[in-house]
């Protein structure tokens, strides 16, 4: 006899997770772990000992915090979900809960996925969690970095020699890693064939790259170019209320700042130094928008133009983008 599903939801936050267990019997069970590698390993374990297979889980996305408890979870057996967090308002505002705590939140996601059945979301290839770790940490360092050397221009003489053995170790460790991870792309064709299509775009390099494929990866998770410009929150916001409120759009920010932060450089040496990226920037420049918009708008072209690369398999076409400059 085949058993009745479990449908869980979880509130995902930086350092906790909110579980919310609906039975099959409709009776609710919740816990809180820590979000940490050993909390999900005990959320697993915690599942398991109450029966909870077969069990649909979901969540919301919520920049990277939820990523480690999906792949933990879908690597344990279980179908994940990770929803827009729009839906899940949406679907809290159609079941009329006017509360909202973590763990109402929680329950909330129980029922929407009993209602709904959200897609399973598709864990990250090993590598391609790999090569995510090792960005990420290249970015910390990177950050690390740059506060010793503003330290430096205030500090006292008797700090100097601690601050110039960090930043020492920094610059080592820092070509480490970029070693580290240009061998990781190296040693898998497909990723290394993937890395050559994006090195083919004017201004993204090596670095840039490897941020770039840690989150397209070896599969085409997007259906459109856009879409993984709104995942990395680079996509134009629009805020509109009656007669009275029509602001300007904003970049929504509502996606993985590793990926923005990768892609500003890139978008300036683009608009400067490029002839597609300059008659880029005189059209915007010609309808009246600003330095900042302008560069927003680049750091989104290039996300959609590294898309169509690894999408299409063939090279970085400079004619095609000269014709269609103006399309943001």
């Amino acid at each position: 006899m085949e058993q009745e599903l479990h449908f869980i939801g979880i509130d995902v936050s930086k350092a906790k997770l909110d579980v919310d267990v609906l039975r099959p019997d409709g009776r609710h069970r919740s816990k809180k772990f820590a979000n940490t590698p050993k909390g999900h390993g005990e959320l697993v374990s915690w599942l398991r000992s109450h029966d909870v297979t077969p069990g649909h889980i979901c969540m919301e996305a919520t920049s990277t915090y939820m990523e480690d408890a999906a792949a933990a979870l879908s690597d344990a057996g279980f179908t994940v979900s990770v929803i827009n967090p729009a839906l899940g308002r949406a679907f809290a505002q159609s079941e009329g809960l006017r509360s909202k705590t973590d763990a109402v939140d929680a329950r909330m996601l129980a029922e929407f996925c009993r209602q709904k059945r959200p897609a399973a979301w598709e864990a990250p290839h090993p590598v391609e969690r790999a090569l995510r770790a090792l960005v990420l940490r290249h970015q910390s360092l990177t950050d690390m970095h740059t506060q010793e050397l503003n330290r430096r221009e205030t500090a006292r003489e008797v700090q100097m020699p601690s601050i110039d053995a960090h930043l020492l170790w920094l610059e080592a460790e820092l070509k480490r890693l970029e070693k580290q991870i240009k061998d990781l792309t190296d040693d898998d064709p497909d990723l290394k064939h993937r890395r050559k299509l994006l090195d083919s775009i004017p201004g993204i390099g090596e670095k840039t790259s490897a941020v770039l494929l840690a989150y397209v990866g070896l599969k085409d998770r997007f259906g459109q170019a856009r879409q993984f410009a709104a995942f990395a929150g680079l996509t134009p916001r629009q805020h509109e209320s009656g007669s009275s409120v029509n602001r300007a759009s904003r970049m929504s920010k509502a996606g993985h700042v590793s990926l923005r932060r990768a892609l500003y450089m890139p978008a300036m040496v683009a608009l400067y130094k490029t002839e597609w990226g300059k008659a880029f920037r005189a059209r915007l420049e010609k309808n009246g928008k600003g330095a900042k918009l302008i560069i927003g708008a680049m750091m989104r072209k290039l996300a959609q133009v590294a898309y169509g690369v690894l999408k299409s398999g063939r090279p970085f076409d400079a004619t095609l983008h000269q014709e269609n400059a103006c399309v943001a």
